[in-house]
């Protein structure tokens, strides 16, 4: 820390100047926040020199943890030659080299890369893409398809067409004034499914919604969206097995752009490089951001294929260009991190190192469904897709009644976890587990070690 600042100055200025995201600012210092002024491997240092395990990656984007030297030193390197210049109608060659890698390692297929900043400018690039893709095709009957069907529980991002949507009401109600309608699917939510209803009946019901909406909205649909795997920030929620093959199937059947989000299940966690090779599928679009560039800078891209990349073809006075672009696409640092991040997962194997990994994950996880908890209080599910999951806590496991909202169970138990050592941060009463793909098996123990001192803390029978 810069030794001309104390600790109270530096808290007394975040009080007063900095607005802190997705956060209640009512009862923000009262939780005790963390003032992180350092980071080393896979831990957070604070203020006080107190280091914790990163146990959600610095919210799912930190590949290869803090300090990675090999990252670092291609990012000192680029600085020697050139930190940014624009992509708008020029090159530059980080962001060449970067979009030649992508599509050799992507699904077969995406051949082109559209990049921008983040994962909510990575989705509605694809969303605008889609859109004047059928304008310029005349798809649909009297060129119709402008609607998109979502997901509820869905999360793509804050900007105004990801809120769209996106499916949290929690989130994005308030924004409903500006927002397109979009077809909602429902939620593979099948941890709180009718009573009565077994997991089979409730996985074949979704699926079977799905497939109606898709064929009754059929000739107006310009695209699906959806995060293939798991849904993130809805709650850890995992597909049906199967279910991205066939959600393939049926957009290909009725002749609708497919989008993945793979912003948070992208760039290994799934345990394959994409999600989308776990079903071995190809989408129309593929967007990727977060771990791209291992958690190092702002950089995301946007996949598609040859056939949506030249119905934008054209000579200029046709108005066939897509006129959307961001200062900052392709930025030349970001794009060096990216790589360096790319040679780490080739050099290093990763992809193929990850398997033991996720199972000892789910080893350890399995004996957190037995933490005892006051009445019936504890963990009502665990739900696990590659390197992540989700351990959502309910007031009564028998009705799988959830608590109060008002209590922030989740954020009380994170806040225990870190007297283990470890940083997390809930959704809700779902605590996530997201760690960077080179986390330890000692570190894992340590992680799920955590999470269950905080439960047996806040719910102590």
């Amino acid at each position: 820390m810069d030794e001309a600042y104390t600790r109270e100055q530096l808290e007394a200025w975040d009080d007063a100047y900095v607005w802190h995201p997705f956060t209640p600012h009512s009862v923000y210092r009262t939780e005790d926040p963390l003032l992180i002024v350092a980071g080393e491997d896979h831990y957070l240092i604070d203020v006080d020199g107190n280091r914790y395990l990163d146990g959600v990656a610095s919210i799912w984007c930190n590949t290869f943890g803090h300090q990675r030297q090999e990252i670092d030193d291609a990012v000192r390197e680029q600085l020697n030659r050139i930190a940014h210049s624009t992509l708008l109608g020029n090159a530059g060659d980080r962001s060449i080299l970067l979009a030649k890698r992508l599509t050799e390692l992507a699904p077969p297929g995406l051949t082109k890369v559209f990049f921008s900043d983040n994962g909510s400018t990575a989705v509605e690039v694809a969303l605008k893409m889609a859109l004047q893709f059928w304008q310029q095709v005349g798809g649909g009957e009297g060129g119709r398809k402008t609607k998109c069907l979502a997901f509820t529980g869905a999360y793509h991002g804050d900007t105004v067409g990801a809120v769209s949507l996106g499916g949290i009401e929690l989130f994005h109600s308030r924004f409903r004034p500006l927002l397109f309608e979009a077809v909602r699917a429902p939620s593979p939510q099948f941890y709180r499914r009718p009573s009565g209803q077994t997991r089979e009946e409730a996985e074949l019901e979704f699926v079977e919604t799905f497939d109606r909406l898709v064929s009754l909205h059929a000739d107006e649909l310009a695209v699906v969206v959806m995060e293939p795997g798991m849904q993130g920030a809805g709650g850890m929620i995992t597909y049906p097995d199967g279910f991205v093959a066939h959600a393939r199937e049926v957009t290909r059947r009725h002749d609708i752009l497919l989008v993945f989000d793979e912003v948070a299940m992208g760039m290994g966690r799934s345990g394959a490089m994409f999600a989308a090779e776990r079903e071995n599928v190809t989408p129309d679009f593929l967007c990727v951001a977060k771990g791209l560039t291992g958690g190092y800078l702002p950089l995301a891209a946007t996949l598609t294929t040859e056939r949506v990349y030249e119905a934008f073809l054209g000579r200029p006075e046709e108005g066939r260009t897509f006129f959307h672009g961001h200062t900052y696409t392709g930025n030349a640092l970001g794009c060096a991190a990216a790589l360096a991040v790319l040679d780490i997962f080739e050099r290093d194997s990763v992809i193929e190192k990850l398997p033991a990994k996720i199972q000892k994950l789910s080893n350890e996880l399995e004996r957190l469904r037995d933490t005892p908890g006051r009445a019936d209080a504890g963990v009502g599910d665990i739900r696990q897709y590659g390197l992540a999951a989700g351990i959502e806590l309910v007031a009564d496991r028998s009705s799988r009644r959830g608590f109060d909202p008002a209590e922030r169970v989740g954020m009380q138990v994170c806040r225990a976890a870190r007297e283990a050592g470890v940083f997390l941060r809930p959704l809700g009463d779902v605590i996530v587990i997201m760690p960077p793909l080179s986390i330890r098996d000692d570190e894992i123990e340590t992680l799920v070690g955590a999470v269950e001192h905080g439960i047996q803390k806040v719910l102590a029978p």
